[in-house]
């Protein structure tokens, strides 16, 4: 899962990563889950959410629960159903899909609009009819009160089609050339249409009569925006009674009310492209606005930006999940985005767990780092002559600056100083000379390295010795006068970074504290250039404006300890993330372990035998048991059943009783052999 922020708005990116294929087993995903971070980090909030090449449009049924998308190739449509987190059924069509829609609440009505003029409708048993119009159409509109299905499209005239009568309808006659999208008002039914020539006409119903023209495209020009063709409406949307969105396909959002024909605010993508969708967003007043490239969110009644996001491949389109913070998107990819945007509301009931798992990623905050990329500003870019490269796919611009690959930046700052390794090398040599004279630190001299520093030890000795508490006080051993620091007013390797985070968390208001210092060290410099003995007080403020500045300062001060702070943090963070990514890169070596005297090594398939063993139900246990002869089943007197075990013996059990056998056999053999002898007659001379 991917995080980004823009103006503190945590964006939840929950397609990213990388997808296994459908004809991998199971054991081979386990294994790749086991060696691929990215593949075991991943969330597949719902199953198979993708497309075989590219997905052109995506929606969410008026209940909820289904989730809509049409792709190619081949031209399909499918459903995924959100209680079930997985695919519920594909069907494949005959041509390409411009937009469809659902009648009812669930997925048992849908009309496509396909590009070859075809009009299809589908019930919830699969395709049920096919009627065509006679141009090609870019949009529908279905009219709930009268079963009226409006469509436009190269054509200036708008089709009706009746699905309560089942025909045609004497069609709308508009004074443009084209329409390009329409929609409907779902409380007072005004039908609009937006066309080719930039302007929105408003239909009424009931009376087939046009009630009014917004020429969009004269008040989408500005004194900042650069318009290079004829801006022609691209996307239309309704909220409420009064409020009107359009997008221009040169890249202008215009809010509209109806009862005014300029519009109340023009918003600009600055990307010249072609707006694909307008969305309202109520509970926060946002409009979520959509080209192929950026989803921008501001407000519509003061056109801050809120947030924007920018896919890795180009929108198709967008749709926004009914009263929660999710957004789903089809790009010209095979995944389908789903976001996740806490501030815009809640997840949805089936996906709940989406808060909890977010607000741990809250409390723990992550920076975005670039393990693999190197931020160079176009300065940069001159020293390693590297201007030439600028708009190629080697730079990638960024604020100020460019982002560049980190092989390729170490690989030219090597060619551009071949000497670095000679320069290190005279510079140590003089370090090594410089240690080797015995100098100390002179008082009445500023050192060499970390002059500040020494100023300031220098003045806090004086106000020590200005002070009528110094009596009290232990003297304490000054750091000039002392051997054992004489190294860090010497060695350049010690100077102070001012610009390093350790040193603005320590000192945060360093800038407004030492500027007096600052300005007494200049003075120093001088007065040591000039040969000059005397000391100029410098100047600053009075004693009156430092002391009513004292609580300002102090409130920076803690704000800025608290920034730093947070710095800290997501740097410790990234370093625990560096390390841990570099424990699992390291591969582990097998180790050796030595079996002590007396013990028995018990083999895998011993312990994966009395895992199968333990799983197995009690009646297969006994059946197995009584047929290796470990347990008898006998019948009592009385009718009841008696179960006797055998305990089995371990191996050091049957070796010493094999010993004690083979002890026995030999002694019977012993006692033989010493029978046999005491039965012979001995042979010998007679006596007489």
């Amino acid at each position: 899962m991917q995080v980004s922020s823009l103006n503190e708005v945590k964006i939840y990116s929950l397609s990213c990563g990388k997808s296994l294929p459908e004809w991998l087993s199971d054991r081979k995903k386990r294994a790749l889950q086991k060696k691929d971070v990215d593949v075991r980090r991943r969330i597949e909030l719902i199953q198979d959410f993708e497309m075989p090449t590219v997905c052109t449009t995506i929606r969410v049924s008026k209940d909820g629960q289904y989730i809509l998308a049409t792709g190619t190739y081949k031209p399909r449509v499918r459903c995924y159903d959100t209680y079930q987190l997985s695919l519920k059924f594909e069907r494949c069509l005959d041509s390409e899909v411009v937009t469809f829609e659902t009648l009812s609440d669930d997925y048992s009505k849908i009309v496509f609009l396909h590009n070859d003029r075809y009009i299809e409708f589908h019930s919830q048993s699969g395709f049920y009819y096919k009627t065509r119009i006679p141009k090609f159409g870019r949009d529908f509109s279905y009219h709930y009160p009268s079963c009226d299905l409006y469509f436009v499209g190269a054509s200036s005239e708008v089709y009706r089609l009746n699905l309560e009568q089942g025909r045609y309808l004497n069609p709308l006659q508009t004074d443009a050339a084209e329409n390009n999208v329409c929609d409907i008002n779902s409380v007072h039914g005004l039908f609009a249409t937006g066309t080719i020539e930039g302007r929105v006409e408003c239909w009424d119903p009931r009376t087939r009569g046009r009630v009014g023209v917004l020429d969009c495209a004269l008040s989408s020009v500005t004194a900042e925006s650069e318009i290079n063709s004829l801006p022609t409406i691209s996307a239309l949307k309704f909220n409420g009674a009064l409020t009107m969105a359009v997008g221009t396909s040169t890249g202008q959002v215009l809010l509209y009310d109806l009862r005014s024909d300029k519009p109340l605010l023009v918003k600009d993508h600055q990307y010249g492209l072609p707006i694909k969708s307008v969305h309202f967003q109520d509970s926060l007043d946002l409009i979520l606005s959509a080209d192929s490239r950026i989803i921008k969110m501001w407000n519509k009644n003061s056109g801050k930006i809120f947030t924007s996001l920018e896919p890795e491949h180009d929108l198709n389109d967008v749709c926004l999940y009914p009263n929660s913070g999710m957004l789903l998107t089809a790009n010209e990819a095979p995944k389908m985005g789903i976001y996740y945007i806490p501030v815009l509301g809640p997840a949805p009931r089936w996906c709940s767990f989406l808060d909890n798992l977010t607000e741990e990623l809250e409390e723990n905050p992550e920076s975005t780092v670039y393990d693999d990329y190197k931020f160079v500003t176009k300065k940069d870019l001159e020293n390693l002559g590297l201007t030439h490269l600028i708009g190629s796919p080697f730079l990638r611009a960024y604020m100020h600056g460019f982002f560049m690959d980190i092989r390729l930046y170490h690989k030219v700052k090597l060619m551009v100083n071949p000497f670095a390794y000679e320069e290190y090398r005279k510079d140590k040599i003089r370090q090594k000379i410089e240690e080797t004279r015995a100098q100390r630190v002179q008082l009445k001299k500023l050192p060499k390295v970390n002059k500040e520093l020494a100023l300031k030890l220098i003045e806090e000795e004086e106000e020590k010795q200005k002070s009528t508490w110094k009596k009290k006080v232990k003297s304490l051993p000054n750091i000039l006068t002392d051997d054992r620091f004489k190294v860090m007013f010497e060695n350049p390797d010690f100077q102070v970074d001012e610009e390093s985070e350790e040193f603005r968390l320590l000192n945060p208001l360093v800038s407004k504290i030492s500027e007096k210092r600052k300005k007494k060290l200049r003075l120093l410099e001088q007065q040591e250039l000039h040969g000059k003995e005397e000391e100029e007080e410098p100047e600053g403020k009075p004693s009156d404006a430092e002391s009513s500045e004292s609580s300002d300062d102090e409130k920076d001060w803690v704000a800025e300890v608290r920034k730093q702070r947070r710095l800290l943090q997501q740097e410790e963070k990234v370093k625990r993330q560096e390390q841990l990514r570099e424990d699992q890169q390291t591969v582990l070596k097998p180790q050796f372990y030595e079996i002590k005297a007396g013990e028995e090594f018990r083999s895998f398939q011993d312990s994966a035998a009395k895992q199968k063993m333990i799983n197995k139900t009690l009646e297969d246990r006994l059946k197995l048991e009584a047929k290796n002869g470990t347990l008898s089943v006998s019948d009592t007197t009385v009718g009841s059943k008696q179960l006797t075990f055998t305990l089995k013996k371990s191996e050091q059990q049957k070796q010493q009783q094999q010993a004690e056998k083979l002890h026995r056999q030999e002694r019977k053999a012993m006692r033989r052999s010493a029978g046999h002898l005491r039965s012979r007659p001995r042979r010998g001379r007679p006596f007489h």
